[in-house]
This record gives structure tokens, sequence and C-alpha cells, in this order.
């Protein structure tokens, strides 16, 4: 394959290298019939307008060539580089031989899989973003959002200032959504310590038990039960006490429920991957036992990959600046979405059943929520896949920077869902569908992916119902009926761009629904609030019945 990738860039380059004897003929020629004409004294200015016409014209056919040949081949050119480079490496923990995803070869964005015995690679490279912004004409698309938010900002202040004769400068809004701050740190406080002692003392206790004791199993299995008790009990139903007790607003809500998701995956992880290196080291009789020091897995607490290694390519450096930038583009993105909610979702949904519910309420309010949503699913990308995950990765240099991958590229919904967010989808991939595998050995790979969209689909919903304090499962039957239709229906077979531009028409479609009916939803219960509802209530739609008027 080495040798193909050789004879393929030799033969681009010979090519290249044709244009430009081709182009400096062109030239002589040119340079020649220049000099005759000019040695009479006179100059033809026609002809050198005509030949410079001719140029350009040459040029700007083989640029649309050249942009083709870059796209296609670098990006597959880089990742066999690096893959034959990091099979080279047998002995390290972070560069091991790997094998590409079934399915997945033929994509251009490859990934870089190790056989699940070995795992995820780890290698440093940049955020695909960081390397795009770069050149201008993406850059300019960054700026463009910027401009907007100016906008909106000013739009903000003029409607303020015409409806109430002065400068409002308030965010009522935000300031509820993020109400209740203090209790929700110190619950994630209480999460992290209880993560960073219990999961580690537990391994520890056990690894170093399992060595001497007369019955492993028995050792093994009262182990692991205490583990999932701490799964359930402490990290499972402890912040969800907090949450409903302290009735927590939504903004608050989000932080203690997606942390208390990051820590079980984040404890899963540390467990998963080192339970394999005891049992080897027990099976080879080996005098030392394979405990990771508690550096190394608090290291891993904060670092932003779901998946456990002793140790990580890291950066020399820590750009102080380049942190301070990304979070700084966090607070735009917060900002961003207040005013998007400002001036595009509260006026929309504050009149809203001012009407009967009915389907034709329904289809303006989806219509009218695509923009919005579309606002805020680049803004959540960027926010947190991109800036916040950057930002921690510099501070504890944490090389590997691939958080994502270019799913807007997408021309499927497998390859979407493989890309949007590589952090989940590694550890989906190696802890819930190859585990499935094993434990069915390989013979279900449709009842693994199924299982897979469920547990994901799950928590999803799991975390919407908790933020939201409802249950109202647009996303799960979303995500389960249409999502798995989709990801069979566009498979990674469609390759034309109007596979493209059906997965965004989709896309967008499919938020826009999501945003209309959580809002409604959330609206009708701020506006019909029941005296002493009870448990039916809280999964009972209410903006189907509820009327009010102003």
């Amino acid at each position: 394959m080495l040798g193909e990738e050789k004879m393929s860039v030799r033969k681009r380059l010979s090519k290249s290298s044709k244009h430009a004897e081709e182009k400096g003929e062109g030239q002589r020629a040119c340079t020649e019939e220049s000099q005759g004409t000019t040695s009479n004294g006179r100059i033809d200015l026609k002809q050198l307008i005509a030949k410079k016409i001719q140029l350009t014209a040459e040029a700007e056919e083989l640029k649309p060539f050249f942009m083709k040949e870059v796209g296609s081949h670098f990006d597959d050119f880089v990742t066999n580089l690096i893959e034959k480079s990091a099979s080279l490496d047998n002995g390290g923990c972070t560069l091991t031989s790997f094998s590409v995803l079934e399915g997945e070869n033929s994509h251009r964005a490859k990934d870089l899989r190790a056989p699940p015995e070995h795992g995820k690679i780890f290698v440093i490279r940049r955020s695909l973003l960081d390397e795009l912004f770069e050149v201008d004409h993406i850059r300019t698309i960054y700026h463009m959002f910027i401009a907007l938010l100016i906008l909106f900002i000013l739009s903000t202040l003029v409607v303020d200032y015409i409806d109430e004769g002065r400068l409002v400068l308030e965010f009522n809004l935000m300031s509820y959504a993020f109400g209740k701050l203090t209790v929700a740190m110190w619950t994630w406080c209480t999460m992290f310590l209880c993560t960073l002692t219990v999961p580690y003392f537990l391994f520890q206790r056990w690894a170093r038990g399992y060595h001497r004791t007369s019955h492993p199993v028995v050792h093994s299995l009262l182990h692991c039960f205490l583990f999932v008790v701490f799964q359930i009990g402490v990290l499972g139903l402890g912040p969800l006490y907090v949450v409903l007790v302290y009735t927590l607003p939504p903004a608050s809500r989000f932080i203690v429920i997606l942390e208390q998701i990051r820590l079980i995956m984040k404890a899963h992880s540390f467990v998963r991957e080192n339970v394999p290196r005891v049992l080897n080291s027990a099976k080879e009789k080996s005098s030392t036992v394979p405990v990771p020091t508690v550096n190394q897995y608090l290291y891993f607490l904060f670092a932003p990959t779901l998946i456990y290694r002793d140790n990580y390519p890291r950066t020399p450096t820590v750009r102080w600046g380049y942190v301070a930038m990304q979070f700084a583009q966090v607070f735009g993105c917060f900002f961003y979405v207040y005013y998007v909610f400002e001036r595009l979702c509260t006026p929309l949904f504050r009149n809203i059943k001012q009407e009967p519910f009915s389907a034709r309420v329904l289809v303006l309010c989806i219509f009218n929520s695509i923009l919005p949503a579309v606002l805020i699913l680049f803004l959540s990308f960027f926010a947190f896949l991109h800036c916040w995950l950057n930002a921690f990765a510099e501070m504890l240099r944490f090389g590997d920077r691939m958080f994502y991958k270019d799913w807007w590229n997408s021309t499927s919904y497998s390859n979407y869902y493989r890309t949007w967010n590589v952090v989940v989808h590694d550890w989906l991939y190696y802890y819930a569908y190859k585990d499935f595998l094993w434990f069915f050995t390989k013979k279900f790979k449709s009842a693994a992916m199924l299982a897979v969209f469920a547990v994901s689909a799950v928590v999803h919903e799991y975390a919407l119902a908790v933020c939201l304090n409802f249950f109202y499962p647009v996303l799960f039957v979303l995500f389960m009926f249409f999502g798995m239709a989709f990801n069979f229906i566009a498979n990674d077979s469609r390759k034309r761009p109007i596979w493209n531009v059906l997965m965004w028409t989709s896309l967008f479609a499919g938020n826009g629904v999501l945003l209309c009916f959580y809002s409604q939803e959330w609206y009708a219960r701020q506006h019909c609030p029941l005296k002493n509802p009870t448990f039916l209530d809280y999964i009972r739609p209410r903006s189907w019945t509820c009327r009010y008027v102003f």
C-alpha cells in the first residue's frame, strides 16, 4: 500500500511538472512573440491582452483540478502515513497496531482504530476547526457568526430602548437558567471526590487481593457488586436527588446531570481498561500488580477523553493565550444562545398558545423553530466539542484533539453518528458495541447496533427529562425510529452530494421539531400549573390541553 501511495504521489508530481513545463513553454512563446512585436519599436497591446486572458483561463481550469486532488487525497495520505508509523511501535500504550472499523475504510475521514484488545490509539493531532480557521475563506464564516451576534445584541438594545425608553441591560433569562449555581457546584465537588476515591479504592483492593485469595470468583463478584452499587446508588441516585429536592433551574440541572453521566462513563472506563491487565498478570503469575497511580487516574478524570490510558501523548508547552481565547468563545456562545432565545424563541412561544392546539399551529411552530434550532446546534457544537474540550486539552497538554471530525461533509447518518462526537462515540464503540459482540460471540451485529442506539437514546432522554422536569420522549422517538431508519437507508454506500443535502435537510427539520415540541411543553407547564401534580402529570403532555389568555 505504501508503494501505491508513493506511485500515486509521483504521478501527481509528474502531472504537476508537466503542467509547469507547458506553462513555461507558453511563457517562452509569449516572450518570443512579445519580442517579435517589439522589434520594430511597437507593442501589440491586443495580442498581449489576449495572451494574459488565455493564461488566466488556463489557471482557472487548473484550480478546480488542484483543489479536488488536494481534498480527495491529502487526508487519506496523512492518515495512512500515521497508520504506518503507529504500526511500527508495538511497545507503547498509546501507539499500537490497529485495523480500521469495518465499513469505514472507504470513507475519506478514516478513523484510527486498534483491535478491541488494544483499544483506541492516541496520537498528537489538532482539532479540525483549528486547522480550517487558518484558511481565510473558512475563517470568514466564523466572522459572519460574530457579525450576526453583534446584530442580535443591537436588535435587542434598540427594541428595548424603543419599548422602554431606556437601555435594558438585564439578563433575566440567563440568571434564571443558572440559578442556585452554588448548589450545583457543591454537588459536582461531591460527585468528583466520590469518583476519585471509591472506584480507585475498590479496584486497588480487588487487584491486590485477587492474587492472594483462594476464591477469586467470589472476590471479584463482591467488588463488582460494590462498584455497581456505587455507580447506581451514589453517582446515579445522589445527584438526581439533589436536582429534584433543591428544584434546580434548567442550566444548573444540565451541569449536574451531564457531569453525572461523564463521571459514570469515566469510572466504567477506568475499571474496564485495568481489569484485563490484572487478569493477565495473574495468569502469567507476575509478582507485580498493574495498579495505576492516583495521579494517572486524577489526570484521566480531567482529560477530555472517556477512554482510560496510563499515559497520553502530551504537547511540550501550554499556550495560556489559546486557553483564554477558548474560554472567551465559550462565554460568547452562552450569550449568543441567550440572544437567540430572547429574539427568536421567547416571542414565538409566548404567543403560541393564544390559538388552540392544531396541526396548523404545530406546522408553523416547527418551521419557525428551524432557524433558532440550527443556530443553537452550531453554537452548542462549537462551544463544547471545540472550545471547552480544547481549553482543557491545552491546560493538561493533552495531545490528541480529535474530538470531532468533518461531520458536516457526511452523506450518511452512519458517518454522521461516528464523526459528530468522537469522544462519546469511542466510548460507545469500545464499551457497548464491542463488548456486546464479545459477549454474544460476534453473531449479532445488528442487535449490537440496536443496543447502542437504545443506550444512547435512553441517556439523552433521561438528561432532557430531568433537566426540563417533564417527560416528553420526542428525542427518544426521533432517535430510535427515524435515526435508526436513516442509519440503514442513508448508509456509507451513499456518496453523492445529494445525500449530504438530504442529511442537512433532515437534521435541520429534526432540530426544529425538538425545539418546537419541548418549548411548547415548557411554556404550557409554566402557564398551566397543577396544584397537586401526580406522577402521571409529569409524563402526560400538558401542551395538548393547556389554554391560557393574556
